[in-house]
């Protein structure tokens, strides 16, 4: 089982305003499809999905997206671009871990963290979990659960907070990759005013019942809940959305769309069958 993960922002009815602008900001961003309700978009070979999903949820720092920069001046025209109509949740200077490094959140909610890093990566663009509050302590639990959810799957690099560190035996930073995609984590010490929600969910898209019903159960299991539509939240609070690889055909077609929307509707856990012949 090799599905593709990637990461869905809920908006209040600027999906398609928020990703023409990142298609602006990146060098290589193109809308791959949009309909009044979703709108799939790729930023430097990363997949996005934007969810027209009203004011029930807002995007918060719990998850981030990093983006690594080959050098100063691009981290500098990143920042800029971004940081129009948002604000700094820390500032872009040097700092120890990196010669450039920002911390902002744009004018749509996104937060990004932008750096320039020597040691480039194939992903330009990463999915960073930040664990605080009640989930503070548990990113490393974390990384070996994903671990365990997705076959495909190894830890790169895991660094603990030192042993004279107040907060010894934490993740000071991680790196891992699930399916050929790469994440971020780590234990974010200190009060914060956010949690893992619904505004920033990971997707997995499944080639079959068998890939659904793996994850759905996997990921439901050990104090997951299950949620309505093929959205479910794990046992430390991240959303995500298990589809059937083909969805927005499916919902799309001229003659059975709407009935197929309908049957999604009254779902909990996604049934392919009853979706493609409602």
């Amino acid at each position: 089982m090799n599905s593709q993960i990637y990461p869905c922002l809920w908006f209040d009815g600027k999906a398609k305003e928020a990703a023409e602008f990142y298609c602006t900001v990146f060098h290589s961003g193109r809308i791959l499809n949009d309909s009044s309700l979703v709108v799939n978009f790729e930023l430097d070979g990363k997949n996005f999905m934007g969810l027209n999903g009203g004011p029930q949820f807002k995007i918060n720092p719990s998850i981030s997206f990093t983006v690594s920069c080959k050098s100063i001046t691009e981290t500098n025209q990143l920042w800029d671009k971004l940081f129009e109509g948002g604000k700094a949740l820390m500032p872009i200077n040097k700092y120890d871990w990196s010669e450039r490094y920002g911390w902002l959140q744009d004018k749509f909610g996104v937060t990004w963290q932008i750096s320039v890093s020597r040691d480039l990566s194939p992903q330009k663009i990463t999915p960073s979990f930040l664990f605080a509050n009640n989930q503070f302590g548990k990113a490393e639990v974390a990384i070996n659960f994903y671990s365990s959810v997705f076959s495909s799957s190894k830890t790169d690099l895991l660094i603990h907070y030192p042993a004279e560190s107040a907060y010894q035996g934490n993740i000071l930073y991680s790196e891992f990759n699930l399916n050929n995609n790469s994440f971020i984590a780590m234990d974010g010490p200190g009060g914060h005013e956010f949690s893992f929600n619904e505004g920033v969910s990971l997707v997995v898209e499944c080639e079959d019942q068998k890939e659904i019903d793996h994850y759905w159960t996997m990921l439901t299991s050990d104090g997951g809940e299950e949620s309505m539509c093929g959205w479910l939240k794990d046992r430390f609070g991240v959303s995500w959305q298990i589809i059937p690889k083909g969805l927005g055909q499916i919902l799309s077609h001229p003659e059975k769309g709407e009935l197929a929307m309908q049957a999604l509707l009254k779902m909990k856990k996604l049934e392919i069958e009853k979706l493609i012949n409602p």
